[in-house]
């Protein structure tokens, strides 16, 4: 030992306590290169050596198998760092700064710390005081060396991964329904079923055209999906469970199904907490793309056509709120309309009204953004109408084609469907079989194995008992689907095509799908009238001009024939009596509601309608107070008179109040100024059944 350690060493160092840190940067290391472990252990000598005593050195060695390129995740750094900052430790040994630190931040940070609290560092040339100028300065070039050389040796192995990528050799973790085979090229997964379920996703998303409606339609139909396990006690086996909607993202954004091999699609970030962050690029940064490297479930185009459409689905991408997939609601144009005026996308918003759901078109991306009003707002109710029918007109020459595509889509799918299902039922009928040879094959007096296996074939039987029901059951129900009545009205597409699309049981969610196969996209403009500029597939165009829809108060509205009709009935009926005629011609109010006396009444006040009380009036009628008048009688007699059908009356309102025509020339008594008794006018009309009455002198 040089004399120049042993003057570094003072009183002040021995009463603290000697730390010995040792560290590996992998298990293999650890179990391979363990010469290097045994040098860092025998660093305790050069302790005693000092004049520490045994039980005073303390072995920090909780880091085995952890890099040095960060001490986020070094337990056995972290403390070592907290004891020498409370002042416990007098001297820290280390094989040398590698071991320690191969981050400079981390480096300088102890030196700094030590430098503080008179520690110590100690590693195989030497002592160090890292108060000490001198000292420092070594040690931080040995720090500095020491990140170099972490730099150089990743340097080396990350040329080496590069190289060997950009020949497409890289051998990286391939994703489900891929493996290496044992010349190491990478070809599908032999297993079929696997194949088959793979070949199922893609077929579906292209029929969908949305990731959740592939994953609804896995589970409408029973089917499972594979997955590979990579961690745990079953590492490495196949197991089948249902299909995940951020499954299905992964597969569609997966290049390898494609026939690619792609190195570089993510980046590694440092956080500042010493963390990792794993940073995805797009498609023109990939370090490495070689499109057919191996063999894929889908081609380069199709790969391409699958992200476009992931990205039309997401309505969060984009500036312009890209097109969603086809929903349940009844906007059949949602996703595809422009705005006119400023070119933004429309979105749409509903209102209910008497149960039913009403489509309106906004253009508020403007309005949301700076807090302004909406460019248009535009009911859609009538625009869906006028689309569906131009798309009937398109269609209608087309319908046979259609017919007979739709019949052998579903044939195919209810087929594909079955084939997955008879696969995954043959799997449980292996594992079955395989544990009956299992227990068949063990000895019978063992029971404690024995009775496991019979166990876990009993298990298996089970299992393959459920999978062929449920095979049978789904194949049951496929059979239902395709019925002599349904493959009818499929056929039927070819002459009913617009029946089709008008029955209100084809759900919207389909129309939508029709509509986006013929129409690339809608422009709105709202002025005197509604402009909509069609663009179909291929270019073609077409304008349609509509007239502005009617506010919620016009639909209202009673129709200008019915008001007529009550106009003509006021000058011979009354309220109640209007009402009932009416409902007798199915006739309806604006509200689609039957009529009562109230509802004729409000639209006689509302279009001012002349009453019937004024109608009399104006043709000459007069009350009883004057018919009671003309005749000199009493209003009593008066009613007397028109009960008996003496004078002719007329009712203007439902409370039977009425008005009377004038006396005529020849008045029903005679005018000597006698009166008339009411008694015997009663007698008389009774005994002589309404003849004329001899008046009394």
């Amino acid at each position: 030992m040089r004399e120049e350690a042993h003057q570094k060493v003072k009183t002040d160092h021995l009463k603290r306590n000697a730390y010995l840190y040792i560290r590996q940067s992998t298990l293999r290391q650890v179990l391979d290169n363990s010469e290097s472990t045994k040098r860092q252990y025998a660093l305790r000598q050069r302790a005693v050596a000092l004049g520490w005593p045994e039980d005073r050195i303390i072995v920090i060695d909780s880091d085995l198998g952890q890099s040095g390129a960060s001490a986020a995740d070094r337990e056995g750094f972290q403390r070592l760092v907290t004891e020498v900052s409370v002042g416990r430790a007098g001297i820290v040994l280390g094989l040398e700064v590698s071991r320690l630190a191969r981050n400079s931040t981390d480096w300088h940070r102890l030196l700094e710390i030590c430098a503080l609290t008179d520690t110590l560092i100690l590693d195989e040339d030497g002592v160090y005081d890292p108060a000490h100028f001198n000292d420092r300065l070594l040690l931080g070039l040995k720090g500095t060396m020491s990140e170099a050389e972490l730099h150089v040796l990743r340097a080396r192995l990350q040329g080496g991964i590069l190289n060997k990528a950009r020949r497409g050799e890289l051998i990286i973790r391939p994703p489900i329904g891929l493996c290496y085979d044992s010349e190491g090229r990478l070809v599908r997964d032999p297993d079929q079923q696997v194949q088959a379920a793979l070949r199922r996703l893609f077929d579906t998303f292209r029929r969908t055209g949305s990731a959740i409606a592939t994953v609804k339609a896995f589970q409408r139909q029973g089917l499972l999906f594979p997955r590979r396990v990579h961690t745990g006690a079953h590492k490495g086996e196949l197991v089948w469970a249902t299909l995940g909607h951020s499954q299905v993202l992964r597969i569609l954004h997966n290049p390898r199904y494609a026939g690619a091999f792609v190195y570089g699609m993510s980046h590694t970030r440092k956080t500042i907490d010493g963390g990792l962050k794993i940073v995805r690029v797009p498609k023109d940064e990939w370090q490495i793309l070689i499109p057919g490297a191996h063999p894929g479930y889908i081609d380069w185009e199709d790969y391409e056509r699958n992200l476009r459409c992931l990205c039309q689905n997401a309505q969060t991408i984009g500036w312009d709120r890209r097109r969603s997939p086809a929903r349940e609601g009844p906007a059949l144009l949602q996703g595809l309309i422009l705005c006119g005026r400023c070119g933004e996308r429309m979105t749409v918003r509903y209102h209910s009204r008497q149960g039913r759901l009403w489509p309106e078109y906004l253009c508020q991306s403007e309005g949301v953004e700076y807090a302004g009003p909406l460019c248009q707002r535009i009911p859609g109710a009538a625009i869906d109408e006028a689309i569906g029918e131009l798309l009937v007109q398109a269609v209608n020459p087309l319908t046979l084609d259609v017919a007979l595509t739709v019949q052998q889509e579903v044939q195919g799918q209810l087929e594909d469907a079955d084939r997955l299902r008879h696969q995954q039922v043959e799997r449980v009928r292996y594992e079955a079989e395989l544990a009956r040879r299992r227990y068949m094959r063990v000895d019978p007096d063992n029971r404690l194995v024995a009775d496991s296996l019979e166990a876990e074939w009993n298990s298996k039987l089970r299992a393959l008992t459920e999978v062929q029901q449920e095979c049978e059951r789904q194949r049951e129900k496929d059979r239902q689907v395709l019925s002599e009545e349904h493959r009818a009205a499929i056929r039927a597409l070819a002459s009913d095509f617009p029946a089709l699309w008008r029955d209100p049981r084809t759900p919207d969610r389909e129309r939508k799908r029709m509509i986006r196969l013929l129409l690339e996209d809608l422009t709105l403009i709202r002025g005197e009238q509604i402009s909509v500029h069609i663009r179909f597939k291929g270019g073609a165009s077409k304008t349609l001009t509509l007239p502005l829809p009617l506010r919620s108060w016009q639909q209202w509205e009673t129709s200008p024939e019915v008001v007529k009709e009550i106009d003509r009935l006021l000058d011979r009926h009354t309220y109640r009596q209007i009402a009932a005629l009416l409902n007798e011609r199915s006739m309806r109010s604006g509200t689609g509601t039957v009529f009562s006396s109230r509802i004729v009444a409000g639209i006689q006040r509302r279009y001012h309608l002349s009453p019937r009380y004024n109608r009399l009036r104006k043709a000459g009628m007069l009350t009883i107070a004057e018919t009671a008048a003309a005749l000199g009688i009493c209003p009593r007699t008066v009613t007397i008179w028109a009960r008996h059908g003496l004078i002719r009356r007329y009712t203007y309102n439902d409370k039977n109040d009425s008005l009377y025509e004038p006396p005529s020339r020849n008045p029903p008594r005679k005018a000597q100024g006698v009166k008339l008794s009411t008694r015997r006018l009663a007698e008389g009309i009774v005994s002589q059944g309404i003849k004329e009455v001899q008046c009394e002198r």
